[in-house]
């Protein structure tokens, strides 16, 4: 396996952490849609989670991610319909389905040799 697909491993890794660091310890949803700073942010790791996931799926097909295509499709709905995705939306991704990625992603990075 290629080092390229390690490195957005990583990226994706990044950028859980990043949008985890944006966010106070008790997340709390009103806090989060009356700060465009934080949903700007969050919003553009999502966009580079994405991208990176679309990456891995075009260079190697065996490496399996769930909801991978759902992931894609997130980050092209912000890059090119980005008023069709709501502060809701963007609310149940980092708190619902993040932690489960960042598990997913960690598991790859220890056990697939690069």
């Amino acid at each position: 396996m290629e080092l390229r697909i390690k490195t957005w491993l990583q990226d994706i890794h990044t950028s859980i952490e990043e949008i985890e660091s944006f966010l106070p310890e008790k997340k709390d949803f009103f806090s989060f849609q009356s700060d465009l700073k934080t949903r700007k942010a969050v919003e553009r790791n999502i966009e580079i989670i994405g991208e990176a996931v679309n990456r891995i799926l075009k260079q190697d097909i065996s490496i399996t991610i769930t909801n991978a295509k759902r992931i894609v499709g997130t980050r092209n709905r912000l890059a090119h319909e980005y008023d069709s995705i709501s502060v809701e939306i963007i609310w149940t991704i980092v708190t619902k389905e993040l932690p489960s990625l960042k598990e997913e992603v960690n598991m790859l990075l220890k056990h697939i040799i690069f």
